[in-house]
């Protein structure tokens, strides 16, 4: 196939377009996402076995202004470790935007946060961007979300910055604790006791700070987490640690 032909042959074919919706709070949605959003002919995003799509939901008001018909392409994705499961539904729904993408219709696909950072659409990235024309819409991550619900500074002048994940070992826990000024450990969901330990053991406790569902109506913070329940959490959580004491100038 000649680079004509082959050019020729993705213009007729639909972008795969991943959203950043942000961290929930409906108005950190981007123009540039709320426009593709109402434009788009498919929208795809995650949801549980009911249904339901958080990020659909944090981005509610972009369809309350649709007036054009919208089909909608649900990957329903079990809330389990097991990533044999997960992998197969990236597939099915890898398949059903493929489908509608063959069309000529582009796919809007929905992300909390940023697609990029964390995000289930770079999923389906690797398993569509050999085929069809991808674009990415950044979005408001959780973590300069939650340095904006606490008036905190991630970094200042020369400290190191690390983002770890609750999934990681105790041992890279650690490791980046002791090694960074500040770090943000996400998905700090079931492993908030394992953290907990992780902050005492490397004495970061009175630097740590504790947020549930960024933006949202349930928003939680907690800023001495030392009055935390040592059990688990919901998995939109993190954990922000930085120096208690930090240079000005």
């Amino acid at each position: 196939m000649s680079v004509v032909e082959m050019t020729s042959n993705e213009q007729t074919k639909g972008r795969f377009i991943g959203v950043g919706v942000g961290p929930g709070d409906p108005e950190l949605i981007t123009l540039k996402a709320l426009r593709l959003i109402q434009r788009a002919s498919v929208v795809s995003y995650l949801a549980n076995a009911e249904g339901n799509s958080q990020a659909k939901n944090i981005a509610s008001e972009a369809f309350a202004e649709v007036t054009r018909q919208q089909n909608e392409i649900a990957i329903v994705m079990p809330m389990s470790t097991d990533r044999e499961e997960a992998n197969k539904a990236y597939d099915a729904g890898a398949d059903a935007i493929a489908s509608e993408l063959e069309k000529g219709r582009d796919v809007v696909f929905l992300c909390e946060g940023d697609p990029l950072f964390f995000g289930s659409f770079a999923y389906l990235l690797e398993r569509l961007e050999g085929q069809f024309r991808c674009q990415v819409v950044p979005g408001v991550s959780s973590i300069n979300a939650a340095s904006s619900a606490l008036n905190h500074p991630l970094t200042v002048l020369k400290e190191s910055f690390a983002v770890v994940s609750g999934r990681h070992s105790a041992l890279q826990i650690d490791t980046a604790l002791e090694q960074h000024d500040s770090v943000v450990i996400m998905k700090a969901g079931r492993a908030r006791p394992r953290i907990l330990a992780a902050l005492r053991k490397t004495n970061r406790l009175q630097d740590a700070k504790y947020l549930e569902y960024i933006g949202r109506d349930n928003e939680r913070i907690v800023p001495d987490v030392s009055v935390l329940e040592d059990k688990a959490g919901p998995y939109f959580s993190l954990f922000v640690v930085t120096k208690s004491e930090r240079g000005t100038r």
